[in-house]
């Protein structure tokens, strides 16, 4: 163990698909923990059919599973249920992102490891919770971005709720289990016994909107806001900034040109600017709209107001701000068309193109490999391909 290697010497078996679970998995690996990803046979993990493909992996599989093994199981043939569990001997965490109860038909319930593992940490990773009237209910990110509230409260100016395009629930549930589980690793060396440990996505949905939650909750829909602020249109881009002190106030209308705004009765303190927001939007949208973002830019920050212009994903990574502080990593990846930004963990060591912990596995790359380790010899290997209770990268 080390601050660079926390978990170094951690076995992890690592049943999750799609983006939550795996995104944890790939954190345990990335602080040393020796993390075998156990996929089905044939398309394996389902995250590699999201989005285009780039030779066995899509823009949802290669961050989320950096620095694992991979391994290929048929866990309905009782020969691959075998498989599993001599990778499962000795291991400290099982992480499973099944719907409640199929891993219990297949026989690996917490219950039944448990018995053969007293002191594993057994993580189950679901959509609704584990009980409960909609717990057997598929569910992804969307979803429960619609069932929690997020998407009602994110309208747009047309007024209709809209989706956050990036998988934030299924992201900040990763980051909720991989929490739950390091304070268990921590607390399980004095505890005779490993635990179950819950996370859905219902949870992280409901724990990252928490302020939010309660501000809508108690004030309704118009939440008291700094005024103005938001998105408007430049002669070149779009600009967002916001203003928070009356004092910024008197500042905007300096470098707007403006400086009879900031005594005019109809906008002179906050609450009389939340009350006709209308009509100061009016006034400044076309004032901003006459020069470019650089412009406005500057003068902001020359006044000490909140702004930035809106950058696309190419902009930002091309910041000095993100070059400055290792932001990014570039990997390379043979079947994709240029270099791979991969952001670096926080509190990491950067990642570096070609090693280990930079490199996401194609399904049952390491199947061999891993069994080979657990006692399994050659023939027996090639018996369990040929029967297709196990899989390699080619199969």
């Amino acid at each position: 163990m080390s601050y660079e290697a926390a978990f170094a010497g951690l076995k992890v078996i690592d049943l999750s698909q799609g983006v939550a679970g795996p995104y944890c998995g790939m954190l345990l690996a990335q602080h040393g923990a020796k993390v075998i990803k156990v996929e089905p046979t044939g398309e394996g993990d389902w995250a590699r059919t999201l989005g285009r493909k780039y030779g066995g992996h899509t823009a949802y599989s290669i961050p989320t599973n950096l620095g694992k093994r991979s391994v290929a199981i048929d866990l309905k043939s009782t020969a691959g249920k075998e498989v599993l569990w001599r990778l499962i001997e000795n291991a400290d965490v099982l992480l499973e992102g099944f719907r409640p109860g199929v891993l219990d038909r297949l026989g690996f319930s917490y219950e039944a490891v448990s018995e053969r593992e007293p002191r594993i940490l057994y993580l189950s990773v679901s959509g609704f919770g584990q009980t409960g009237p909609l717990s057997r209910r598929p569910a992804m990110d969307p979803v429960l971005q619609a069932f929690t509230g997020l998407m009602v409260d994110n309208k747009g100016e047309d007024g209709v709720p809209h989706r956050v395009p990036f998988v934030v629930i299924d992201m900040s549930t990763a980051l909720y289990a991989f929490q739950a589980l390091s304070a268990a690793l921590y607390a399980r060396r004095d505890e005779p016994r490993g635990r179950r440990i819950e996370v859905s996505l219902l949870q992280a949905a409901s724990a990252i909107q928490v302020v939010r939650m309660m501000m809508v909750y108690l004030e309704g829909e118009r939440v008291r806001r700094a005024m103005p602020s938001g998105v408007f249109k430049t002669a070149d881009g779009w600009l967002q900034f916001l203003v928070v002190r009356n004092q910024q106030w008197v500042n905007l209308c300096r470098v707007l040109g403006t400086p009879e705004l900031a005594t005019d009765p109809r906008f002179i303190d906050d609450d009389a600017r939340v009350r006709n927001e209308a009509e100061l939007m009016d006034i400044l949208r076309p004032v901003l709209a006459e020069k470019s973002s650089a412009h406005w830019s500057a003068l902001l920050r020359e006044a000490d107001i909140m702004h930035e212009r809106l950058n696309t994903f190419r902009e930002f990574l091309s910041q000095p701000q993100a070059e400055a502080i290792n932001l990014i990593s570039w990997l390379e990846l043979d079947a994709a068309p240029e270099r791979l930004p991969v952001a670096n963990v926080p509190g990491l060591a950067p990642f570096a193109s070609g090693s280990p912990r930079a490199a996401s596995p194609l399904i049952g790359q390491h199947t061999v490999e891993v069994l080979r380790e657990h006692a399994f010899d050659d023939e027996v290997i090639a018996s369990l391909m040929e029967r297709k209770a196990v899989g390699g990268p080619a199969s």
